[in-house]
């Protein structure tokens, strides 16, 4: 039985404890929100050495980051390393996108060396199996499709993205839209080229009940997937992103109505002062379903620091109504991000999560307040403690090193110390 059938029964799951306990909720209150589809638990029924992750209304904004191998990178080691690095630094779930590579193997070793939910793009696997067999991604069956996403389920999988949005309605719509752009979403690509190849409707759509029973045989989360975000600023709000969005509604009240959990992939690439908009209106069109954003990405001129792009659009995003945040990289646009390009997006994207979670939540905002106070007291010691990435805090302290208390900036100029120092009457300035 899924979390949500239990929740309705009036059932506190031991997931819904645990996250209860480690956000510092109530139970019953997380327990109402989960039965109306307001927030999601990750836990596949066959994961069951990971720790439970809620996401949605009432709990804080969690963030993910995507690793995986690519076809001309396939070193599953480095992956590894990445995804641990990417957990060290606060992300809550890991995606596991690869593409290279016998990806069986590789999405079950992810699995087991971390401790955090796990979610995957089964569509990635059936079109590298036609790659692989020299065939074209268009090629697919239908049963291509479907033996991917039973076989993440079985695997032990807790959320995977499924493009059912991308309809034959909709990808007829592109033909006499016009986009700078065009589709950035892989998976949903992959299924508006097999839609225009055959003539036929998404499988996925089409068969959408199938979807829903397997998800909810094994309580697996369906992240229904934005095939048509916006990828450049000038296509954010446009009629085929809307399209998508209003449908995607629509299937999120049918699986509530089935008893699966449900959340909605959002955009994409938005200008800034577009944001709140966009939240809006997925929040309205989708009836409060967990919205999980890529960024937004906030402008396109910055190719190697869309991380801080990213960072700044989703905490607009989150301060707006948006729950789950997905890291963005240096590399975004430019290629397979390395180890350092996983911690710098985790740790910019996990930053913004925060600004908007210390606003929520007195323990969130205690942790700044005694890293207020340790620097008021130039307490360097408790501000080491305090900081979310250490190493960092050390390169820098060490590699401009100051014989007084204050740092290296300001040294006896200290705009702290001179002060204290006078409030305490034990100097001048």
């Amino acid at each position: 039985m899924s979390q949500m059938e239990e929740a309705r029964k009036g059932v506190i799951t031991e997931e819904m404890k645990f996250v209860a306990e480690k956000e510092g909720i109530d139970p019953e209150k997380l327990r109402r929100s989960v039965a109306k589809g307001y927030t999601v638990i990750f836990r596949n029924v066959r994961h069951d050495w990971v720790k439970p992750v809620a996401v949605g209304m009432g709990v804080r904004v969690k963030v993910n980051a995507n690793i995986g191998t690519s076809r001309d990178i396939v070193d599953v080691e480095a992956e590894i390393e990445k995804a641990k690095i990417a957990v060290k630094y606060g992300a809550d779930t890991i995606m596991d996108l690869s593409t290279g590579g016998d990806l069986d193997a590789i999405r079950k070793r992810i699995m087991r060396a971390v401790d955090v939910p796990v979610g995957t793009v089964p569509i990635y696997q059936a079109a590298e199996e036609m790659l692989a067999k020299g065939k074209a991604i268009i090629e697919m069956s239908e049963d291509d499709m479907w033996n991917a996403v039973e076989k993440h389920f079985k695997d032990g999988v807790d959320y995977v993205t499924i493009h059912v949005g991308v309809t034959k309605e909709v990808v007829e719509k592109m033909k006499r839209t016009k986009r700078i752009v065009g589709m950035v979403s892989r998976g949903g690509t992959f299924l508006a080229a097999w839609i225009l190849h055959w003539g036929e409707e998404n499988p996925f759509y089409r068969n959408y009940d199938y979807l829903l029973e397997l998800a909810k045989e094994y309580d697996v989360v369906l992240s229904l997937g934005d095939g048509l975000r916006p990828g450049g600023l000038p296509d954010a709000g446009d009629e085929l992103q809307i399209a998508e969005l209003y449908t995607i509604g629509k299937l999120v009240k049918r699986a509530r109505d089935f008893g699966v959990q449900t959340m909605v992939e959002g955009p994409g690439h938005v200008p800034i002062d577009q944001i709140p908009m966009h939240i809006k209106i997925a929040k309205v069109a989708t009836d409060n379903a967990p919205f999980y954003v890529l960024g937004p990405i906030v402008t396109d001129i910055f190719p190697g620091y869309d991380h801080i792009a990213g960072a700044i659009g989703g905490a607009i995003a989150a301060m707006h109504g948006a729950d789950f945040l997905c890291y963005v990289t240096p590399a975004e646009h430019l290629g397979l991000p390395d180890k350092e390009h996983v911690r710098l997006g985790v740790i910019a994207t996990k930053l913004a999560a925060h600004a908007v979670n210390l606003t929520r939540f007195s323990e969130d905002y205690m942790k700044d307040y005694l890293m207020s106070l340790a620097r008021g007291f130039l307490d360097w010691t408790r501000q080491f403690e305090l900081a979310v990435d250490k190493e960092r805090f050390l390169e820098i302290r060490n590699k401009r090193p100051t014989s007084t208390e204050a740092c290296s900036m300001c040294g006896d100029l200290c705009a702290i110390k001179l002060i204290n120092s006078m409030l305490r009457g034990k100097g001048e300035v």
